[in-house]
């Protein structure tokens, strides 16, 4: 269920045209997006570094874009890539559909919808020429109905107010919850208004308050939570994209971070699949780059494709990192830049204890993934938006506390064909599914659907066959994204503020970490940028290389918004 948090202060708020909220904070509020529009660039490296060679670890957008970066300013990133370009942005078509019907359908088994609040990543978007359009989450203005459907129980919705009075009271009672324990509005205020000391000030608080606390804790100490089926239905139900008891024993300021950014409202897909970005940017050839010929890409620095997967890191003479491949290649580099998830470091990758510092090496393995999990199967038609006697459609995106919990569903016109998403679920929910084909997972999906729109008849509409993933079966992933657990502040600070290498040990650098569970929004394709551009200043730093002095790194202001640091005693 969407909260009438976000979203009613954000219609007040466009209609006094204030500024509108980004993913500018509030642990580290840098300005990513007008670092990378600013006419100046991201820096300039000496040219005697020029074609200097860096190793890019992982081909999904955080790799990519750091790749894309590192070539433009004239060094010569080399990518390493174990499955294919995307990473969690992964784009999948259907088989079995009759030549010609399948109108090019295709499935985001990864990151499917984005809020307009990624201004950074938007602006990847926006460089490669991409399309979005609104996603249809529950009770979005674009989705044409919803039903919740709890304890048996089901409600249909065109808005918020077609539910039963309790539905509201549990959406009042979050925004009461927010505001007593976690300053909404204040905080709401000061990061559109990009208040950096305000949102510093707000943040600090609650880190040093919250940082122990869960998730469902929060809510049980909220004087407008007091009940406990107000708790049950928030979690079933949830706000934005739908339930998250999930999250419950997560720690709260994973959950904060979302709220204040708007991360979980608001919406949009790519028009054609999200893979396109970080594959348009592999064949991108950038207007302005130093030191490689005009059409240089970084497709053609790899004859078309790059490396395969790393199979060992380590650290040789002269503090360089030696990179071997699934090839049996061994090269070696003076930096080298980490975007893959961070368990790799553990279990796939053979790694010296030297790599990174004891802390760090801590820090990764404290990480903890969600699970996740998704099957799709294509339609002949929108075949929801016919009518019932009664004038409603006849299928709705569908909440519910049964198996598929969450099912959207996906049109791009009433006489194409379509594709239901017929189960989007998360960590116990997602496990359930794990020992299970894609058919047998099918039929438990047709089965509990069936049960909430007995009269709709979904199988005789597929088209195709189902496609499935579970994310923490993936070899080279083991879970969706990260989130931390109440305690885990310390851990993140030191994998996220990695990339400011002066402070650690000489023989501990050269070796950057990037990614979006390196970033504090994990899960959100913006901090895979972030922390992409990071490690990006970082290189630079480190090859002698500097900013624009109107155009200052997250380096090279660091010291005034770095993130704040609990005490370790």
């Amino acid at each position: 269920m969407t909260s009438t948090v976000p979203t009613a202060v954000h219609d007040e708020q466009v209609q006094q045209n204030e500024p509108p909220i980004t993913m500018f904070g509030p642990d580290f509020p840098f300005a990513y997006d007008d670092y990378l529009t600013h006419p100046a660039g991201l820096g300039q490296i000496p040219a005697t570094e020029h074609g200097a060679e860096v190793a890019v670890i992982g081909g999904g957008l955080s790799g990519i874009v750091a790749a894309y970066e590192l070539m433009k300013m004239g060094l010569k990133p080399v990518v390493y890539e174990a499955d294919q370009i995307g990473g969690r942005l992964r784009t999948v078509g259907f088989d079995g559909c009759t030549e010609g019907q399948d109108a090019g359908l295709t499935a985001e088994m990864g990151a499917m919808r984005f809020p307009p609040s990624s201004t950074a990543f938007q602006h990847y978007i926006d460089l490669v020429g991409l399309e979005t359009k609104p996603f249809p989450n529950p009770l979005a203005p674009c989705t044409p109905s919803t039903v919740v459907d709890l304890k048996g129980e089901s409600h249909y919705a065109e808005t918020v107010d077609d539910l039963p009075q309790v539905y509201r009271d549990v959406a009042a009672a979050w925004a009461a919850c927010l505001e007593e324990g976690a300053d909404f509005s204040d905080m709401n205020r000061a990061m559109r208004e990009r208040d950096v000391p305000r949102i510093r000030e707000i943040w600090a608080k609650l880190v040093e308050k919250l940082d122990n606390q869960t998730f469902y804790g929060f809510l049980c100490e909220s004087e407008a939570f007091k009940s406990f089926r107000h708790r049950e239905i928030f979690g079933q139900v949830g706000f934005g994209t739908g339930g998250w008891d999930t999250d419950f024993p997560n720690s709260i300021l994973e959950i904060l971070r979302v709220v204040y950014t708007e991360a979980d409202d608001h919406h949009r897909g790519i028009v054609g699949g999200s893979q396109q970005l970080p594959l348009r940017l592999w064949e991108r050839e950038p207007e302005k780059i130093v030191h490689w010929p005009q059409g240089t890409s970084l497709s053609s620095l790899h004859d078309g494709a790059p490396r395969p997967a790393v199979t060992r890191l380590h650290r040789t003479a002269g503090n360089r990192i030696t990179v071997t491949d699934a090839a049996g290649d061994i090269r070696t580099y003076r930096a080298a830049i980490f975007t893959a998830q961070s368990w790799m470091l553990l279990s796939k990758i053979e790694c010296d204890d030297a790599l990174l510092p004891i802390d760090h090496w801590t820090a990764v393995e404290r990480t903890h993934y969600m699970e996740s999990s998704k099957l799709f199967v294509p339609v002949d038609r929108p075949f929801w938006l016919d009518k019932d006697a009664s004038g409603r459609d006849v299928m709705s995106m569908t909440l519910t506390d049964r198996m598929t919990r969450g099912t959207y569903l996906l049109d791009d016109g009433p006489d194409k064909p379509a594709v239901i998403c017929l189960s989007y679920t998360w960590c116990d929910d997602s496990l359930k599914w794990l020992p299970l084909s894609a058919n047998e997972r099918l039929e438990v999906m047709l089965k509990s659907l069936g049960e909430i729109y007995p009269g709709v008849d979904i199988r005789k509409h597929i088209i195709g066959n189902p496609v499935t993933i579970s994310w923490e079966n993936e070899p080279y992933f083991m879970g969706a994204f990260k989130a931390n657990l109440p305690g885990h502040y310390r851990y993140q600070r030191r994998l996220f503020t990695h990339f400011m290498q002066d402070r650690l040990p000489e023989g501990k650098r050269g070796i950057f970490l990037a990614g979006d569970d390196i970033s504090w929004t994990a899960g959100w394709a913006e901090g895979a940028v972030q922390t992409a551009l990071n490690a990006v200043w970082g290189v630079m730093h480190q090859f002698g290389g500097a900013t624009d002095p109107t155009n200052p790194g997250p380096g090279d202001v660091y010291d005034e918004i770095a993130p704040v640091e609990l005490p370790e005693d």
